[in-house]
C-alpha cells in the first residue's frame, strides 16, 4: 500500500480531513497541523503551488497499524519479526515519473515556525548505497538554503558511516509508504537494509531513478554532498523546543523526479507524527534486547518523555534480578534512553496511572534504582551539550522477590457480571 493507496483507505473510512480553503506554506499549514495533531489532513489548495500537501498520516499508533494492515497491539511483534526476517525487495519498472528541473522552489516546502532557520524537508527519507553494505534508509531533516541546496542534519549513525566510506551521492524520497516510513526510523546493525525490513512489513518494491534504487515515492531527488558546511537550525525537535544550531554538511540537488499527480508529504516538527515515527520503532529494539535476558511482554516509549527519552517495559519476572537486568538491557536497546520503568506483566505499560500505582506500592528508592552517568541523547537540553553526558536512571517497579508476594496484587471483582444487563 503506497502513500496514495493509504490516503484512499483513510478517505473511505472518514479519517482524512480535506482542507479546501487556500493555505500558506509559511506558518499557516504548520499551525493547522498542530491544531489537529492526531488527524490526517489533506490541504488541497496551497497558495502558489499546484501540488497538494498531506500531513499527520502516522500521528497515532492506530494509523500506523492501519498502514501496516495489522492491529495496534501487534506493532511491536510485527516490527520485531520484520527486523529478524528481512525480505529483499523486488526491482520493478518506474512508471508515471517525469524528470523536472532541480529547483526546490517548485515544491510546497513548509516554513514551520518564525524562528526556524529556513523551510525544512522534514519527512524526507534518505536512501544511501554502498557496494558492500547495500542500501540504507534513514530520516534526515534538511533546511533549504537555496533553490538546489540543503543543509542536512546528520548524526553519527549509519548514513554518516556510508558517507565516510566515500558514498557522496544519495537519494531523497518524499511521500513514502507507511512500511518505508516506519522501517526508516528503525535502528539496526550496519549492513542490514531498512528497505528489506520495510518489505517484510508490507510489500515494498524498488524502482530505479537517476541511477539509484529507491522505494516508490511521490518525489525522488538525487543529491550529492558538496564538502561544504553551513549552520543548520533552529528546528523544533522531539522535545518540542528548538534544537541548537550546528554546522552541518551541505548537499546539492542534482536531479528531481516527480510522480504524475504528486502529493507533497509534510511532517510537523515535534508533533505527534514526528514522535510516533521516531519513538515507536525503538520499542522492538528494546523488546529484543530485554527479551535476551528475561521474558519481555511489552514496551512503550512514552509521549511525555518526548517519545524518545522515556520507556516503560513489562516483563514476566522469573528471577530475583530480572527487573535490574531488564533495566540494563533497555539502555542497551536504545542508547538515547534517559529513564526507564520496569513493571510486572499485570501492569498496562500504556496506562500511566497503573505505572504510577506500581511505583507507589512496589518500589523502594534505596533498593530499586539503577543510576549511572553515560552519553545520552543530543536532544536532552539538560545534558552536557558538548559531551552528551547525562544521568540515566532505571526504576524497578516489579514485585519484590520472596515471601508475601500475593499482597502486591489487586483483587479481581468477586463476580463476573454484565453491568448493562442491570439497566
Amino acid at each position: 500500500m503506497d502513500l496514495r493507496s493509504f490516503l484512499k483507505v483513510l478517505d473511505e473510512r472518514g479519517l482524512l480531513t480535506r482542507i479546501r480553503r487556500p493555505v500558506d506554506t509559511r506558518y499557516e499549514i504548520s499551525t493547522l497541523m498542530r491544531l489537529r495533531n492526531d488527524r490526517p489532513l489533506l490541504f488541497e489548495n496551497v497558495k502558489g503551488f499546484s501540488m497538494p500537501v498531506v500531513a499527520n498520516l502516522c500521528s497515532t499508533r492506530e494509523l500506523v497499524a492501519l498502514g501496516l494492515g495489522i492491529k495496534p497491539n501487534e506493532i511491536i511483534s510485527k516490527l520485531a519479526w520484520a527486523i529478524d526476517h528481512p525480505k529483499e525487495p523486488k526491482l520493478v519498472k518506474a512508471e508515471g515519473y517525469r524528470e523536472v528541473s532541480a529547483d526546490l522552489t517548485q515544491f510546497p516546502i513548509l516554513l514551520h515556525y518564525p524562528f526556524d532557520g529556513g523551510p525544512y524537508l522534514s519527512s524526507a527519507v534518505v536512501i544511501a548505497r554502498d557496494p558492500e553494505l547495500g542500501l540504507n534508509a534513514s530520516f534526515h531533516r534538511m533546511m533549504v538554503v537555496g533553490k538546489d541546496r540543503v543543509v542536512v542534519r546528520i548524526l553519527p549513525r549509519d548514513f554518516d558511516a556510508f558517507l565516510k566510506r566515500g558514498n557522496k551521492e544519495f537519494a531523497i524520497c518524499v511521500g513514502c509508504s507507511v512500511p518505508v516510513l516506519v522501517a526508516a526510523a528503525v535502528s539496526v546493525e550496519l549492513g542490514k537494509s531498512e528497505l528489506s525490513i520495510a518489505n517484510a512489513l508490507g510489500e515494498t518494491n524498488l524502482i530505479e531513478l537517476g541511477g539509484h534504487k529507491v522505494p516508490e515515492a511521490e518525489i525522488v531527488m538525487i543529491a550529492e554532498m558538496t564538502g561544504e558546511e553551513q549552520e543548520e537550525g533552529p528546528f523544533v525537535d522531539l522535545t518540542e523546543i528548538p534544537d541548537m544550531v550546528r554546522r552541518q554538511p551541505v548537499a546539492k540537488i542534482k536531479r528531481v523526479f516527480v510522480r504524475e499527480g504528486a502529493v507533497y508529504q509534510a511532517l510537523l516538527p515535534g508533533g505527534l507524527e514526528h514522535k510516533t515515527l521516531m519513538g515507536m520503532p525503538r520499542e522492538p529494539t528494546i523488546f529484543r534486547e530485554v527479551n535476551s535476558v528475561c521474558e519481555c511482554k511489552d514496551v512503550y516509549i512514552t509521549p511525555g518523555g518526548c517519545s524518545w527519552l522515556h520507556a516503560v517495559v513489562s516483563i514476566k519476572k522469573k528471577n530475583p534480578d530480572d527487573g535490574r537486568k531488564a533495566i540494563e538491557a533497555a539502555f542497551r536497546g536504545h542508547k538515547s534512553l534517559k529513564h526507564v520503568w520496569v513493571v510486572d506483566d499485570d501492569i498496562d505499560v500504556h496506562n500511566p496511572h497503573e505505572v504510577e500505582w506500581a511505583m507507589a506500592t512496589r518500589f523502594q528508592g534505596d533498593r530499586d534504582i539503577i543510576m549511572k552517568k553515560e552519553p545520552g541523547s543530543s536532544l536532552d537540553p539538560s545534558s552536557d551539550m558538548k559531551t552528551r553526558m547525562t544521568t540515566k536512571m532505571g526504576f524497578d517497579l516489579t514485585v519484590p522477590w520472596g515471601e508475601g508476594q500475593k499482597g502486591f496484587f489487586k483483587p479481581e471483582p468477586p463476580l463476573k457480571l454484565d453491568f448493562d444487563s442491570y439497566l
